[in-house]
């Protein structure tokens, strides 16, 4: 293991740090609506992030721990294709996949007593923290999904479950998602806090981003979702002030208004570069005889071209698509620090009010099965439709409960209630903005710690660092 930079901070004894991830906050949400931020806010100070494209939670979490940027760490999207397992492998959970030295790594070496609590920020499994919680359901083979989570220790697992029931997966992500997901992750963190006693703790709540993309940053239902992730916020500056403890708010990125869905696989396809195969009357990509295709992730799209001399086509044919704001080659990435062996041949950035879809069939018809349930690892792309339940479904909670009695019974069943109308997302993010009213950002409790009206997300590692040992 490397010892400590020379711009580490050089004393060791630590003062407790509470780092909350409230994903989507940016500074106009803080005001009569969030009092315990807001009261954070003047008691400390609040800074805008710059941060990394892609703009998404894997991404922008891996530099937060690493203080690297994404061709170091290899995080480039939430998913990419993996071509030795000719693959494309979306919101995975291995720990190993980030390269570089956490922040919990770097503070161990500065003092060996030091511990740190992962609440949920991604890659959370196989990983060097202490004490950790993040979501892993358990998948009989009859093709149920049970709601559970994994823990370090594991015997975490089944105190946290007794105490609280089992994680709300459900309420987690889908159609279903609410504010009760965002309370058990803030109680299972405060059980943790008391009881293991972590020197750093990092939590993740991830409900107003949902509402965000569901809503789109200017609807007035989002004062409801502000106030309660206010008021789990409050609940943990208040324990983490009771223990003299320092606190950091952050957010990853912030949500724009969209209303221009990208269909780019759909475009390669009719242009013959995307195949598919038939299986049992359905159409599944056929990654091995395509000749590109696009892995898409909110408003960034890795596009995967098999010859190379098929290149400059794809970039023309991309290029002219109504929503695209730029396409990088491997050259152009290296000033977006995206130039990593999982990156596409050529990555794709929406303009502002666009997002990319992953749909790739020309009739919904022959859509996979999979593209009208909740399916976060098998579908090719980041799918925000699975916010939203399919409002062409007559009697929504009837057709609901006889598909559930169906499993309860000993069939398969899809749940497939997800509607395939991309028109409903109204929120997406992924490139980065000018405006400092689309910024991420971050507070501190103390008022000697943010030097900048703006620190870049590389910075966050050595702030979090700051906040323990000086």
């Amino acid at each position: 293991m490397s010892h400590p930079s020379p711009h580490l901070p050089k004393n060791t004894v630590m003062r407790r740090t509470l780092v909350i991830n409230v994903v989507g906050l940016t500074e106009p949400i803080i005001g009569e609506n969030t009092p315990n931020l807001h009261k954070l806010r003047t008691a400390g100070q609040l800074s805008y992030i710059e941060t990394i494209t892609p703009a998404v939670t894997c991404s922008v979490q891996a530099t937060f721990l690493t203080g690297e940027m994404p061709d170091q760490h290899g995080i480039v999207a939430n998913g990419w294709f993996d071509q030795q397992y000719n693959e494309i492998w979306f919101w995975r959970q291995s720990n190993r996949l980030i390269k570089g030295e956490k922040v919990w790594e770097t503070a161990k070496q500065i003092n060996a007593e030091f511990s740190c609590a992962n609440m949920f920020w991604w890659y959370n499994m196989a990983t060097t923290a202490d004490f950790t919680v993040t979501p892993r359901p358990m998948y009989p083979a009859d093709g149920r999904k049970i709601p559970d989570c994994h823990t370090k220790p594991a015997e975490l697992r089944d105190v946290l479950t007794e105490k609280f029931g089992s994680f709300p997966l459900f309420n987690f992500w889908g159609p279903n998602t609410s504010i009760n997901s965002s309370r058990w992750i803030t109680e299972a963190s405060k059980y943790v806090w008391q009881t293991n006693h972590p020197t750093l703790m990092l939590v993740y709540l991830p409900h107003l981003d949902y509402s965000l993309q569901r809503l789109g940053p200017q609807h007035p239902e989002l004062i409801k979702d502000i106030k309660l992730v206010d008021k789990l916020c409050g609940e943990l500056i208040d324990m983490a002030l009771n223990d003299e403890a320092r606190i950091i708010v952050l957010s990853e990125y912030a949500i724009t208004p969209v209303t221009k869905p990208i269909h780019i696989n759909r475009l390669l396809r009719e242009n013959g570069f995307l195949q598919t195969r038939d299986e049992l009357g359905l159409e599944q990509l056929d990654l091995s005889n395509s000749r590109a295709f696009a892995v898409s992730d909110h408003q960034i799209a890795h596009i995967y071209v098999h010859n190379h001399a098929d290149i400059p086509a794809v970039r023309r044919l991309v290029e002219s698509m109504d929503g695209v704001e730029r396409i990088l080659s491997r050259e152009d990435s290296e000033q977006y620090s995206l130039n990593n062996s999982r990156s596409g041949n050529l990555i794709a950035l929406a303009k502002p009010d666009a997002w990319f879809t992953y749909y790739y069939w020309l009739d919904d018809r022959r859509a996979p099965d999979y593209a009208r349930t909740v399916d976060i690892h098998r579908k090719p792309g980041f799918d925000p439709a699975e916010l939203f339940f399919d409002p062409t479904i007559r009697i929504l909670p009837l057709s609901i409960m006889w598909k559930l009695l169906k499993r309860k019974l000993g069939f398969r069943q899809l749940l497939d209630v997800i509607p395939l109308m991309p028109e409903l997302v109204k929120g997406s993010h992924g490139i980065v903005h000018n405006d400092k009213k689309y910024s991420p950002i971050v507070i501190s409790s103390e008022r000697n710690r943010l030097f900048n009206p703006t620190i870049h997300a590389t910075a966050i590692k050595k702030l979090i660092l700051d906040h323990i040992f000086a």
